[in-house]
């Protein structure tokens, strides 16, 4: 935003700001808060503390002083970002309507050098190959009508966590221990609750996907999910019938395992190339309707089955066929109820766009991947509060949408005509 922009902005970006810092230390942290929130919002290349701070000043005799301000609110003082986290998601779940989706993700963060908190060769999906990079699982609430982030939270390789010495000097707490990004996924969506937000249904790609304990975990926590998969996963073909344990013997533990009496395992890529597909569209956009060929059926999964493990519970495989593949490329797992219709499946499963859409607004507006520092207190901080100022962004977008150009609406109608019906 220019800053004539956002002065026309300023009693609502300040209404907003102290909802959500009120509290949260001495009037000077929080107003200085409220000033990087402003900084970040404001046009300019960088969104680092020093750029950051000649844009918030008049007099460049007070970049120092600004600067020093903003470096001490984010890389010094001692609040929570969780708790900050928290009240976005409850300032968007009042504001933000038609919210439906927890979307759990990770964002990678090209680095350079050895000494910024979580660096290290790693593969990272935003950079699409293995780089010297930090790697963040993060937690978003979407819509169809908007989404922000709502938690995000530094990956720590092990050879960082095996490092006691290298953890103190980055300022990483004694009790962060190791942890895989689907644990760390589980724990934000934990924090969401302990701060009042509802249950949804949980989306995630397929490196989330495919880890059974995970899905196992929603389940336990009465969350549904809808998470991709890859297409080499296991699974029960959907004639598969199962007999109730037999029954118990003088001796031992009673057995508690279904017997499979009809039925074989496959992979879900095998079993996609022999279903019925057909077309569904899932959304009307700026470039017309967005359609593809799926197919639906309920199965259950084969993990470990080679072993003895039972079969998983009955859910959801959607495959998508697209027109230009010569086979199925994209299969998702759902534990949504039987009855729930494929349009429906389709639509929840496309949602998870939103999250590419934050991560765009994030870096590319925001400046998510602009902070310069080391440690972790400012790395969690200068998150919380790009996420802050883009749940504002978010809410006012939704509440207030920008009324299409006349070019906007040229090219949908063309576009529109040009289409083949679904």
């Amino acid at each position: 935003m220019t800053p004539q922009q956002l002065k026309k902005l300023d009693r609502e970006l300040t209404d907003y700001v102290d909802g959500l810092v009120a509290g949260m230390g001495r009037p000077e942290r929080r107003a200085a808060m409220g000033l990087y929130i402003t900084g970040l919002l404001l046009d300019g290349e960088r969104r680092s503390i020093e750029p950051m701070a000649s844009r918030l000043v008049d007099d460049p005799h007070e970049i120092q002083s600004m600067r020093q301000r903003l470096q001490q609110a984010v890389m010094v003082a001692k609040w929570e970002e969780t708790e900050l986290f928290g009240r976005i998601g409850a300032k968007l779940e009042r504001e933000l309507p038609g919210l439906e989706a927890f979307v759990v993700d990770d964002t990678g963060f090209a680095k350079k050098g050895s000494h910024s908190v979580g660096v290290a060769r790693q593969y990272s999906g935003t950079l699409g190959r293995i780089d010297n990079c930090q790697v963040a699982t993060s937690l978003h609430l979407a819509g169809e009508f908007g989404s922000g982030c709502i938690g995000l939270r530094l990956y720590l390789p092990e050879e960082w966590t095996s490092d006691p010495n290298r953890c103190r000097r980055a300022g990483i707490p004694e009790d962060v221990r190791f942890q895989q990004k689907w644990r760390i996924a589980l724990d934000l969506i934990d924090s969401a609750f302990s701060h009042g937000l509802r249950k949804r249904v949980v989306l995630a790609d397929a490196g989330y996907g495919e880890i059974t304990s995970f899905r196992d975990e929603l389940r336990q926590r009465d969350l549904n999910y809808l998470v991709a998969v890859p297409g080499a996963l296991a699974v029960w073909s959907p004639d598969t019938e199962l007999r109730p344990p037999r029954a118990r013997s003088r001796m031992g533990r009673p057995p508690t395992r279904p017997r499979v009496i009809k039925g074989q395992t496959t992979s879900i890529s095998v079993l996609a190339a022999s279903l019925d597909y057909r077309r569904v569209t899932w959304r009307e956009g700026s470039k017309g309707k967005q359609s593809s060929c799926f197919a639906a059926v309920r199965i259950r999964t084969a993990h470990k089955h080679s072993v003895g493990r039972s079969p998983g519970p009955e859910e959801w495989l959607l495959c998508e066929w697209p027109v230009d593949r010569d086979s199925p490329s994209k299969f998702y797992l759902s534990s949504m109820p039987a009855s729930t219709s494929l349009k429906e499946l389709v639509r929840l499963a496309k949602l998870r766009w939103r999250v590419e859409r934050d991560y765009q607004e994030l870096k590319g507006e925001l400046g998510l991947d602009h902070f310069e520092g080391r440690n972790w207190l400012g790395f969690h901080h200068h998150a919380a509060l790009c996420a802050a100022a883009h749940a504002f962004l978010a809410i006012r977008r939704a509440v207030f949408p920008p009324e299409p150009s006349p070019m906007d609406l040229g090219t949908r109608a063309a576009n529109a005509a040009a289409s083949p019906p679904a």
